[in-house]
């Protein structure tokens, strides 16, 4: 691989992923649509060039990739624009990927598993999603596997990390950063998974360097599980000891959504996860690359915070 596309390179997995591939000499068409927001993070970077463009538009989408063995699929789109967008963005990737001959490795989460009934998820389990938003992404799925690009999709628990904004967890640090208590959505005793981004980078580039990854599913895990009230005392241990969290329930969640705007009312239906054990296994990628490295939460959340600080 000498050269990639990262599209939704300004988020907090597209982020991670040109970070990731820069770090190992390879050239990065960063895409999204604000450059000033490029120009922050990616200015003075010699392996990436900035391509400041609209993923619905497919021939700013072809022009950006062309060169590029592989184009990693990071956008992350607000729920709610989920049902108008979300396919149409992809068949444009997958339509860019075909004219230059690329290759295609997808950011995906675990929505398509629908609910875990407590098992451990493996990526031969039936898909049942029974939320909207699973059911998109198992359309998604269809169609990437479906075409004709040699194509592999990766699925991720909750995100948190450098520059991973649009998750609970930032939420929950951006609270603690300004005030004494915050909110952390879910019940606090429920075992969780929250993979680093930079973990998550690592692996999925790990992947697409081997041809035998191409075609499949992959669960991605975190380096293992967490509680609310674990990650309550590791925040205590680097924030204060005057730091605390306070569980927000689903009911609560939901009276929030009604005053906080669509998206936050689009995340109502996904709260399941958060109430539930939901965890990935990681057999398989295990098989293909050996024992996947993790950043404990404590390193974790303190390069996060430092990050955030900045």
């Amino acid at each position: 691989m000498k050269k990639a596309m990262v599209v939704g390179a300004s988020g907090g997995m597209g982020y991670a992923l040109v970070m990731e591939l820069v770090s190992r000499g390879i050239e990065v068409a960063a895409f999204a649509r604000g450059r000033e927001r490029l120009g922050t993070l990616f200015d003075g970077i010699s392996l990436v060039d900035i391509q400041a463009g609209d993923a619905e538009n497919k021939d700013q989408l072809v022009h950006a990739s062309r060169g590029c063995d592989i184009i990693f699929h990071a956008i992350n789109l607000p729920y709610e624009a989920w049902k108008h967008k979300l396919l149409i963005i992809s068949e444009n990737i997958l339509h860019a990927a075909e004219r230059n001959s690329s290759r295609l490795a997808m950011v995906d989460n675990i929505y398509i598993y629908g609910r875990s009934g407590g098992d451990v998820l493996k990526e031969d389990r039936e898909k049942h999603p029974h939320t909207r938003k699973g059911k998109l992404r198992l359309e998604m799925n269809h169609m990437i596997h479906q075409s004709s690009v040699p194509a592999f999709i990766c699925h991720f628990p909750d995100f948190y990390g450098p520059n991973a904004t649009n998750t609970y967890i930032h939420y929950t640090l951006e609270q603690l950063l300004e005030k004494k208590k915050a909110g952390f959505v879910g019940p606090k005793n429920v075992a969780r998974e929250f993979i680093y981004t930079k973990d998550g980078a690592r692996t999925m580039v790990d992947l697409a360097l081997r041809d035998e990854a191409y075609g499949h599913n992959w669960n991605i895990p975190a380096v293992g599980t967490t509680t609310g009230s674990e990650l309550e005392h590791i925040l205590k241990r680097q924030l204060g000891e005057g730091k605390s969290l306070y569980s927000i329930s689903k009911p609560m969640f939901a009276l929030y959504a009604l005053f906080a705007g669509k998206s936050m009312r689009e995340a109502v239906e996904m709260q399941y996860i958060n109430s539930e054990p939901t965890i990935l296994s990681g057999e398989k990628v295990k098989e293909l690359v050996g024992d996947v490295k993790g950043t404990p939460y404590e390193q974790g959340m303190k390069e996060t915070i430092e990050f955030m600080r900045k």
